[in-house]
């Protein structure tokens, strides 16, 4: 399964026109409540100041201006995403090079449209969740941090076909029956928020390379 999803990784990354792919070799920690996620290997049990380490070397290497990485304070707190987040935000500060650094946010709201729409069809995706006064804060408050905004409908397809190259993970799940429409309302559009500037760019912006064109 592991050599399976590599391979699709790197079609994926094909896919996009990505021409270096650099894997740290990590194991997947796993969702919170899994059991293997408390195994030494697992990627979020490695020290913070090793990964951040090695993502700074790779930093070094490529000198990139514009960094983008998870939110750690998203929705979605897998593990190893919160771990990566918090070690690419090290990594950017001990460097220093990148004049500007991201992390990718998800509008609440667009997911409850994508949900939505799959109950619609009649796609199994269990009972929908009360949203309580805590979540409607949460919600707005995640709006408040998004600083960017990114026009994507032109390259959307293209994205579509590297998300469906992960086969052995979207292939039989439910992302892979959301209408065509619906999945353009709501990954038409990327949000980010800047964490790190040294452009001067305004914001709200909608472009990752403001300041720097």
């Amino acid at each position: 399964m592991a050599r399976l999803r590599l391979a699709e990784l790197r079609e994926s990354c094909k896919i996009l026109g990505v021409t270096h792919l650099e894997l740290l070799g990590y194991h997947d920690s796993g969702m919170p409540e899994w059991d293997y996620r408390n195994r030494p290997d697992a990627f979020c049990n490695v020290p913070q100041e090793l990964v951040a380490a090695r993502i700074a070397a790779l930093i070094e290497r490529y000198r990139p201006q514009v960094v983008i990485s998870y939110d750690p304070e998203g929705a979605y707190q897998h593990p190893d995403h919160v771990h990566a987040a918090r070690s690419a935000a090290a990594a950017v500060s001990s460097s220093g090079l990148p004049a500007k650094f991201y992390e990718i946010a998800m509008r609440r709201s667009d997911w409850e449209k994508v949900m939505k729409a799959l109950r619609e069809a009649g796609v199994d995706i269990g009972e929908p969740r009360e949203t309580t006064p805590e979540d409607a804060e949460q919600m707005a408050r995640e709006e408040r941090r998004i600083t960017t905004t990114v026009d994507i409908r032109d390259v959307l397809a293209v994205k579509r076909d590297a998300l469906m190259a992960h086969a052995s993970q979207i292939a039989e799940s439910w992302f892979s029956k959301i209408p065509p429409e619906v999945g353009e309302s709501a990954f038409g559009f990327e949000s980010f928020i800047r964490v790190i500037d040294k452009t001067g760019a305004p914001v709200p912006e909608g472009d990752l390379f403001a300041g720097l064109r």
